[in-house]
């Protein structure tokens, strides 16, 4: 990636000086490229930093897929420094944003490993408990083999027997050792897999939750964008039905600036409320990052398009957040995307003909001002 601070650097120097620096860098190691700059500093200046926040973005987008627990709290952080490089370009402003997203970076990569080794050891302490179990279940058994076999070496003395009398006693002792034998085996295997049952069914729990942890957007409550993809890979192997709605909150930026993040997480919580609340029982919702969301409809498009205009007469309106005692009033509208899928399509192409209407609904919209303090 390219090192925005040495570029303004480099921008603020003659653009004779500015080439020399860039080739000097170049010698050093610290900036490789494939050929020497052609266009002056002002031109390359936006390109560079558009790229730059292209990155951070990106980098919060997949952050949040490599792990949804650690990911969510890391790609606002990365967005908020994204916003605040695109309010103000100095080299101050790169070098704090630099150093954020190091700090950031190394923050999440130790929380994230922390993570993945409890869940390895819960792992771990499972496969443990299977092997104990299996050991206490041999050796209930081993002892229980010994015993039959010298219920099975009396059997053979008594054969050898004359006497009657000898014979029925020494048969009924025999029985009855036999028969205690049997039940302790019967009792200490129940106990066995009693225990062994009931810590399964801890550690089950334990998994079904840290799987629902993994494939729900902490923030408002919905599936997540790993979640999403997996139902939509799904309904695409079953050759179901699908139409996918992508829903972007028209003007939200706006929110953000206006009254801060907090009011603005209140807003997305709300409207993703709200969407639950018109959907049906079988349509599945989640959000993807941000203020997008999106909506699977397993029916064909005009039922589809109804379901959608339903939708947004229901959500798209007047709603009210409290900030320090006070009642704040917005009036919310968003941008609608939907797409069938079409046979043989994949789900990046389906993706991509939903999002491509939503951004064309949003530019129709553009004029307007869609999120205003009343």
């Amino acid at each position: 990636m390219i090192s925005l601070k040495a570029y303004l650097d480099a921008y603020a120097l003659p653009k004779a000086k500015a080439a020399s620096d860039v080739k000097k860098s170049v010698a050093d190691g610290t900036r490789k490229m494939a050929a020497p700059l052609t266009n002056s500093a002002e031109e390359l200046l936006p390109v560079a930093i558009a790229a730059y926040c292209s990155a951070l973005q990106e980098t919060g987008k997949y952050i949040l897929n490599a792990c949804p627990t650690s990911g969510e709290e890391l790609q606002k952080k990365l967005h908020e420094l994204n916003e605040s490089l695109s309010l103000s370009i100095t080299r101050e402003t790169i070098e704090i944003v630099r150093n954020s997203v190091q700090e950031l970076l190394r923050d999440w990569s130790r929380r994230t490993a922390k993570h993945y080794l409890h869940q390895t050891g819960e792992v771990r302490e499972l496969l443990l408990l299977l092997v104990h179990t299996v050991e206490s279940v041999g050796q209930s058994d081993q002892r229980c083999a010994q015993q039959i076999n010298e219920v099975t070496m009396r059997l053979n003395q008594i054969a050898k027997l004359e006497d009657l009398t000898e014979i029925r006693v020494s048969i009924e002792k025999s029985a009855a050792e036999l028969k205690t034998s049997i039940d302790r085996m019967s009792t200490e295997g129940k106990a066995a897999i009693g225990q062994l049952q009931g810590e399964v069914s801890t550690y089950q729990a334990k998994l079904e939750e840290a799987e629902e942890i993994a494939s729900t957007d902490s923030l408002t409550g919905l599936c997540n964008r790993l979640c999403m993809e997996h139902q939509i890979e799904r309904r695409i192997e079953a050759g179901s039905p699908l139409c996918m709605v992508i829903i972007d909150i028209n003007g939200f930026k706006l929110v953000n600036d206006e009254h801060g993040h907090l009011i603005g997480d209140e807003l997305l919580k709300q409207f993703a409320t709200e969407l639950r609340s018109a959907s049906r029982s079988h349509d599945l919702i989640g959000r993807l990052g941000g203020d997008e969301f999106m909506i699977l409809l397993d029916c064909t498009l005009p039922q589809a398009q109804l379901q959608i205009d339903r939708l947004r007469e229901w959500v798209c309106g007047n709603y009210s957040i409290q900030k320090n005692g006070e009642i704040i009033k917005l009036r919310v509208d968003a941008a609608f995307g939907l797409a069938e899928r079409k046979p043989k399509e994949t789900m990046k192409e389906l993706f991509n003909r939903a999002d491509a209407e939503m951004y064309h609904n949003k530019a129709v919209a553009h004029t307007q001002n869609a999120v205003l303090k009343l």
